[in-house]
Parts: C-alpha cells; structure tokens; sequence
C-alpha cells in the first residue's frame, strides 16, 4: 500500500464552540482525503507556545495563546496525494474577509482572529511535521486502507 503526504489540521475554540467539527471533517473526506489521527484537546500555555513558537515575539502572540487555550480544540492530521497544498485551498484565505466562498474561512470565519481553523503551510514541509509532533506521537497515527482508496488516484 502507498502512504501519501500527511497534514496537520486544528479546528480552533470557536470552530468548536460553533459546532463546525463535523462540517470540517466531511468537506475533507468529500475531497477524498483520509483521517489518520484526531483528537479533542485543551492547550495549556506550554502547548500553545510550543505550538506557534514561530510567532513568539510578535506583537499579536499574547492574544494569539489566550485565544487557543480559551476552549476546547480537535487536531486532526489527514493524508492524501498533496494534502498540505489541498487542505491549505480548501481552508482559504488567514483573513476571512478575504477568503473565497466555497472555503472553510471564506464560509465560517468572522474576523481574522477568529477564523475556525489552523492548517500547516505547504511552503514549509518542517512546520507540518513539527506541528503533527506536537499534538501526536507516532503510534496515535494509523495506517490503513480504505475499500475506495483504489478508486482515489490513478
């Protein structure tokens, strides 16, 4: 069997609070991309921090880790042929007012601090497997197959 790229993906506090979960999760698996890891968490500060260390410093990163330890998040890693580049369209826009419409911001996200989602960027390969380490060990991970994955790609 062959395991195609993996990418990590938050539903943030008020995606949660709004009860956007399940919404999430099936405009992926609509795309046909396949959940390998999920779970429902609270972060600590030093989660958070660990979490968004590339932002320490700025002058939006105090509110950035009141607003992700606030409640309740769902971390979640999918796979999938290009996954990160797939996941980061299907997410849109960090700004929802910039977003399209069709994308999970451009559909669901208010205002740029609350904006429903986090994915890895694809221009960074090291951020995504740095995030997927810091929310998952190894062996929470499945591999598997899928009775459609023949039917996924050529």
């Amino acid at each position: 069997m062959e395991y195609h790229e993996r990418t990590f993906v938050m539903v943030k506090p008020d995606g949660v609070q709004r009860g956007l979960i399940g919404e999430i999760i099936s405009r992926f698996e609509d795309r046909g991309l396949k959940l390998v890891g999920a779970k429902a968490l609270k972060l600590d500060d030093e989660l958070a921090k660990e979490h968004y260390a590339e932002h320490e410093g700025k002058e939006f990163f105090d509110d950035l880790i009141d607003f992700i330890t606030s409640g309740p998040v769902f971390a979640m890693v999918w796979e999938g042929k290009d996954a990160t580049r797939q996941v980061r369209r299907m997410v849109g826009a960090t700004d929802p007012a910039e977003a399209d419409p069709g994308t999970i911001r451009g559909d669901y996200g208010l205002d740029m601090g609350r904006n429903v989602i986090h994915a890895s960027d694809h221009e960074d390969a090291g951020a995504n497997a740095r995030e997927t380490s810091v929310f998952f060990e190894d062996d929470e991970l499945l591999y598997y197959e899928q009775a459609t994955d023949e039917w996924r790609y050529e």
